[in-house]
């Protein structure tokens, strides 16, 4: 059967409506700093379910709270944030999606802690970052069990997959990274080992069926930053410790010096398509792929098994919708909005 953006899909035990993604977006909007989802939350990940979305990936969310980017992002450092999660969760399924999490740690660029932590003493650039604190063996021992840690709460509270977040300059991607980590033990001497721990952690607190998503920049965009063929090589050991499917983007360790070409939709396809074929795993591919058209031709391709929408879905929560119809594909429409569709 030929595939397109409205057709359903399984990967493991999670089955999808469709190959529509809702792209993990931080919203910054924890109002008590205490890590809990909140009614905005509430509303704006509900409000995506209605409007057709089959993937929803929520937000970045910490293993603890200096491992935040700002002391208004998510958390699941305590089994207290279980119900709000929960609560978002149950509503999404309610209206026919699907949720997971993605799980993180900012590392050198959390900008409110006050003593934020990474693989060496490297800052981040720019005023507002300070410079981290070298893990040592043992602290790198203690944030592998947080990240094991949230994954659990995230499993209690309902999830359908789990995502973590080794890309765009955060924790894991600090550890596999050439440019950030200059260690000289074991975590210095093989990049991957962190997340490969990391990775084996999480998939002792999942289902067995339960798919792992994994989030990778497939090229640095800073001078003298990786490029595919060390992201494969990444995604190579990352597989086969346990990941199932890989989200591909690209840069966000540092500035993008000479060597990004810029933004223009699709940009990053064909990254996805490389590691794809390279890794013999599925893939999501995202970056401005808000276009219908565009969207469905990544998929009818095969360049990804799956098409992430960012700001697309900020502009419009029935961004989905709309795509169905824009591509005159199959889709259910909510019976209140029925009137507008027919």
């Amino acid at each position: 059967m030929d595939q397109n953006l409205f057709s359903p899909y399984r990967i493991k035990g999670l089955q999808l409506k469709n190959r529509v993604v809702m792209a993990p977006m931080c919203q910054y909007s924890v109002t008590a700093k205490d890590g809990k989802p909140n009614d905005w939350h509430y509303v704006h990940y509900l409000s995506r379910a209605i409007g057709g979305v089959g993937l929803i990936i929520m937000e970045m969310t910490d293993v603890e709270p200096d491992g935040r980017i700002t002391d208004f992002d998510l958390g699941l450092w305590s089994d207290e944030h279980i119900p709000a999660f929960a609560r978002i969760i149950d509503g999404v399924h309610a209206h026919g999606a699907k949720i997971g999490i993605q799980i993180a740690h900012a590392g050198r660029k959390a900008e409110d802690a006050a003593r934020p932590v990474a693989p060496s003493e490297i800052a981040y650039p720019g005023s507002r970052y300070r410079e981290p604190h070298a893990l040592t063996a043992g602290e790198i021992e203690r944030m592998v069990r947080l990240f094991g840690d949230a994954v659990r709460r995230a499993v209690q509270a309902g999830v359908d997959m789990i995502e973590l977040h080794g890309a765009h300059g955060y924790l894991i991607h600090q550890f596999h990274s050439p440019l950030t980590n200059k260690r000289d033990d074991e975590y210095g001497k093989d990049l991957a080992r962190f997340g490969v721990e990391v990775i084996q952690a999480v998939k002792k607190e999942m289902p067995e069926d339960m798919p792992l998503f994994f989030r990778i920049s497939a090229i640095e965009y800073a001078d003298g930053g990786y490029d595919i063929d060390h992201a494969i090589r990444l995604c190579k050991i990352y597989r086969d410790a346990g990941v199932d499917v890989f989200h591909v983007t690209t840069g966000g360790e540092g500035p993008a010096g000479q060597r990004k070409p810029g933004n223009y939709p699709g940009f990053q396809v064909p990254f996805a398509r490389q590691i794809k074929e390279a890794v013999g795993v599925p893939v999501v591919a995202v970056g401005m792929l808000e276009d219908p058209v565009l969207a469905d031709a990544v998929v009818r391709s095969g360049d990804a098994d799956l098409a992430a929408i960012a700001r697309g879905l900020l502009r419009d929560p029935h961004w989905a919708l709309n795509a169905a119809v824009a591509l005159k594909q199959q889709t259910t429409v909510p019976k209140q909005y029925q009137p507008a569709y027919l």
